[in-house]
């Protein structure tokens, strides 16, 4: 069995986020279908994260594993030809054995973007948050270094099973025009974290969360209504580190 590391961009607007699900389109599950039709067999795609519904990828990393006569490139273009065109591999090669796409990914980068500006193009409606209203910029800008640390980021997520410790490393607010985009790296990322944090930068931005207001979120380490979660189509994974 040959272990196969693939790197693909998707639009996640008409899919129900990366995790299969029954009777529900997927992007695990859609090339799961693909590989299918393929090998002939079940195969299973190992994804570095489980992005959320609506939520893109300009580089998500997977691994499979399975037995094929095909070279690389035969099967990158086979793969091609029968996924839909909201989702592309750009890159597909045979790795080591006991490489695993989530386990030993060492980090991943998030960019969130916001259009805060009065119009809209429609060529851009499906992965932007389009913010009309007046929106603090230099405010949120002071919160948004309070989110590197080491840290339980129980109230920023709807987490109720895992680990809530993540380590972020980055947190970065940029102004290009009139799009502001928000960057993070951790280790890791909750359900819903980074959409939940855009949220709470979101509301610092409209003067009702201070800085002061934000480190007593983390000190009661309880998800709260203070912290709305921003919409899925501003939010996508940029990069996977190894």
């Amino acid at each position: 069995m040959q272990n196969y590391k693939i790197i693909l961009s998707y639009d996640g607007t008409e899919f129900h986020g990366w995790q299969r699900q029954p009777d529900k389109k997927t992007i695990q599950g859609t090339l799961e279908d693909s590989l299918a039709k393929i090998t002939q067999k079940k195969i299973n795609v190992i994804g570095a994260g489980r992005t959320d519904a609506g939520v893109h990828a300009r580089a998500q990393v997977a691994n499979f594993k399975a037995n094929l006569r095909m070279d690389d490139d035969e099967l990158l273009r086979a793969l091609n030809s029968l996924l839909p065109q909201d989702i592309r591999i750009s890159s597909l090669v045979r790795t080591a054995p006991d490489f695993h796409a989530r386990k030993m990914a060492r980090s991943k980068i998030y960019k969130y973007r916001i259009l805060h500006s009065p119009k809209i193009s429609p060529f851009i409606v499906r992965y932007v948050l389009h913010w009309p209203s007046a929106l603090n910029v230099n405010l949120m800008r002071r919160a948004v270094p309070l989110f590197i640390r080491e840290a339980d980021f129980t109230a920023f997520s709807s987490n109720r099973l895992l680990d809530p410790i993540r380590k972020v490393t980055r947190s970065e607010l940029h102004k290009k025009g009139d799009e502001i985009i928000y960057t993070v790296e951790a280790n890791g990322f909750l359900r819903y974290m980074v959409r939940t944090i855009v949220g709470t930068l979101l509301e610092a931005g409209k003067g009702k969360l201070s800085p002061e207001q934000i480190e007593d979120l983390f000190r009661k380490n309880k998800r709260s209504l203070a912290s709305p979660t921003a919409p899925a189509k501003g939010l996508c994974l940029i990069e996977v580190n190894y």
